[in-house]
């Protein structure tokens, strides 16, 4: 099945509408024209909107199929960065140019400049002899005015080749795409790049009309249509947004436009959902299928997912962290800033991938980047707690870096989200407690957690849970000076999970602090082959051993 296949699938989901996807491609007839008209009027064309709008979509399947190739030299779109694809010289510059000239070596594009690689391309001409207007958009645009400081001299360099070039070449118009919170970055350089013209476009979400044409018009090609009150009823629910009030009761109210992203996950979710025998998608259908707050719980949960796998964090404690950063105790959104590494406690990168990935949305304000949920419809998607498996596996990384505080809040997490009746969850959640309260000295907690966990744990026949437990327990005892106690714990979850080497360890140490360190030391020689170099140094320094 290929991306322009509008038989099989008339929406393109998360990924934004390529060249190819023009059949496809609704909604955005009036701004596709008016771009394409400044683009080619203007020195200086910026395009600017909020992150998920659709500006990299608009630009390849609405504006350019709209450019006549008779009547203007257009290049390829390019995305720059600091990492350029040719190595040696300024890479923003050696980026742009590898896009416009694809085909062309890496010798002869190194240390070239904007002005001479445009004065060295052939002239386009029209019927009459006059020269085309050559027509360049830089998607992404944000990249050439902010930079991290390795590579501000090579930005700043870039902006000059581009300004001189602009200059140089009066028929070359240059297109900006942007996220709107970059606006005044530009500022400064419009004049320079406009060359005496210059013009503004903000890209809106759908209006109403707009957003019917987007979910019908794709279908026209397929073996399936939509009723107009289906649609009705679909962006309906895309545009209401339940608020739960100060008294806890949650009402509901109604946005204006319908953003263009959440709209082409929903239909796409539709879509794969909806039977092979169904032809005509009616009310019943979307009320049946589209599971709307469903569907945007999906679209969070693979972005979850993917930025946990790309920064190694698990995914349950970036949830936490979402829900507890950005979504207030009364059910709106909340904003949070970017320090200089950490956004509320989590790698500012992972806040940027989100917002790549239209999850969060950022902006500059009084002189900080600040994040927030990318609309009120993925309020309810974010507070939806998931599976309890996540949160678990959250825990244990926290327990394995020994951040108590954190392993007990996804500790937290995880009961709330499990069915109360899903002993295995709630076994594992009183063995996370159980250790928490040990590193905070609560004693009573401790008791009352180990003999909770380990009674569920019996329950269901999961003799390696009862070993941790006791093993907790045991420990506990010998903290508190009860080593006879805590021989006695610690003996039947060895004697119950004899490959438990958390267990083996513990007995190896309440059997030194008693005084018999032959016997801490035959524990220490049965196991000594699993144990790793650290745990390997542990037993060493307990029992005064030489490595």
């Amino acid at each position: 099945m290929t991306a322009t296949d509008a038989t099989d699938r008339p929406y393109v989901g998360l990924r934004p509408y390529g060249p190819d996807d023009r059949p496809l491609f609704h909604g955005r007839d009036l701004e596709s024209r008016e771009i394409a008209t400044l683009w080619r009027a203007a020195g200086l064309t910026v395009l600017y909107g909020a992150s998920g709008v659709g500006k990299t979509s608009l630009l390849h399947a609405g504006v350019l199929p709209r450019i006549d190739p008779e009547q203007a030299d257009v290049l390829p779109v390019v995305r720059i960065s600091p990492h350029s694809p040719i190595e040696g010289g300024n890479p923003f510059v050696m980026g742009l140019l590898s896009a416009w000239a694809p085909d062309a070596g890496a010798s002869a594009l190194a240390g070239m400049t904007i002005t001479r690689f445009l004065a060295a391309r052939p002239d386009r001409k029209d019927d009459y002899g006059d020269p085309l207007p050559v027509l360049a958009a830089i998607d992404q645009a944000e990249a050439m005015f902010h930079s991290d400081l390795a590579h501000e001299r090579d930005r700043k360099e870039f902006v000059d080749q581009l300004i001189h070039a602009m200059h140089d070449h009066p028929h070359l118009h240059l297109l900006l795409s942007l996220r709107e919170e970059f606006l005044f970055l530009v500022l400064p350089y419009e004049r320079p790049f406009g060359q005496g013209s210059r013009a503004r476009f903000h890209l809106q979400p759908l209006a109403p009309q707009a957003a019917m044409d987007a979910v019908e018009k794709p279908l026209t090609h397929t073996h399936r249509s939509i009723t107009r009150a289906a649609t009705t009823l679909l962006l309906d629910e895309l545009r209401s947004t339940p608020v739960t009030e100060a008294s806890g009761d949650v009402s509901f109210y109604h946005l204006d436009t319908v953003e263009p992203v959440q709209l082409q996950v929903v239909c796409s979710a539709l879509w794969d959902s909806l039977p092979e025998e169904v032809t005509v998608i009616d009310e019943e259908h979307v009320r049946a299928y589209a599971k709307v707050e469903e569907f945007l719980f999906d679209f969070c949960k693979r972005v979850v997912t993917r930025v946990a796998a790309e920064f190694g964090i698990p995914a349950g404690e970036i949830l936490l962290w979402l829900r507890r950063t950005f979504i207030t105790d009364h059910g709106t959104r909340n904003t949070a800033y970017e320090g200089l590494e950490k956004t509320k406690g989590m790698p500012n990168g992972v806040a940027r991938a989100m917002e790549d990935r239209h999850l969060l949305r950022g902006e500059h304000r009084m002189g900080s980047r600040w994040y927030e949920l990318a609309h009120d419809r993925l309020i309810g998607p974010v507070s939806h707690r998931g599976s309890p498996a996540t949160y678990l596996e959250a825990a244990r990384v926290a327990r394995e870096q020994r951040n108590w505080p954190l392993a007990g809040r996804l500790a937290d997490e995880a009961r709330r989200a499990s069915d109360p009746d899903d002993s295995s969850v709630r076994a594992e959640v009183a063995e996370i407690y159980a250790e928490v309260a040990f590193a905070r000295g609560d004693v009573k907690a401790v008791r009352r957690y180990c003999d909770e966990s380990v009674a569920l744990y019996a329950e269901r026949g999961r003799f390696d849970g009862v070993a941790r437990a006791l093993t907790i327990d045991g420990r506990w005892y010998m903290a508190n000076g009860d080593i006879t106690r805590a021989i006695e714990q610690i003996n039947i979850a060895v004697t119950l999970a004899p490959n438990d080497i958390s267990a083996q360890m513990a007995l190896a140490e309440a059997f030194s602090r008693a005084g018999t360190p032959q016997a801490a030391a035959a524990v220490v020689d049965a196991v000594r082959g699993q144990l790793s170099n650290e745990d390997v140094e542990q037993a060493n320094e307990m029992l005064r051993l030489p490595e």
